[in-house]
């Protein structure tokens, strides 16, 4: 699809979206915490109205390609992240004394790593019919193809990962 005024809003349509998804989960956890039943409810529903949004318009903006492409592109994403977004947005982060956010930086840098790994691993594989599980860590994001004793990123306990 040539660029156009169209394909530029579905992306930016997209970004928003996707965006509203994560923000309305983030409140809808709060509004939980905080005893607020009806509200979390309404957070959880839109914030699913907005992936339906965000997906239709990633859809028909034709980025969706074959599971390789996909593959190929998701490699290329994780691998920006972990070796160039992620490692500069550290250096900010030191320079501004914020431990938290280092924190954080770090552990989705190294979960990235694993994650491009997986990633390039699965399309070296594509043709597999093996059944594979996955393996989620709820802290920092790594990924495993085996529940561990401990994450190895942050060392939450293999018990609370979540299996896909």
């Amino acid at each position: 699809m040539e660029e156009s005024k169209t394909l530029t809003n579905l992306m930016a349509a997209f970004a928003g979206e996707s965006q509203a998804n994560r923000k309305y989960t983030a409140y809808a956890k709060k509004a939980q915490a905080d005893g607020n039943l009806n509200a979390a409810k309404l957070f959880r529903a839109a914030a699913d109205a907005e992936t339906l949004h965000a997906l239709k318009e990633f859809e028909i903006a034709g980025k969706i390609k074959s599971t390789a492409e996909n593959l190929k592109d998701a490699v290329g994403g994780e691998t920006h992240e972990y070796t160039e977004m992620y490692p500069a947005f550290i250096t900010d982060a030191k320079a501004e004394g914020r431990n938290d956010a280092i924190r954080t930086f770090t552990f989705a840098m190294k979960a990235e790593e694993v994650h491009a790994k997986l990633y390039k691993e699965a399309l070296d594989n594509l043709s597999q019919t093996e059944e594979v599980f996955y393996y989620l860590c709820p802290v920092c994001g790594n990924i495993e193809k085996a529940v561990p004793e401990k994450c190895t990123i942050c060392g939450v306990p293999g018990t609370e990962f979540i299996k896909y």
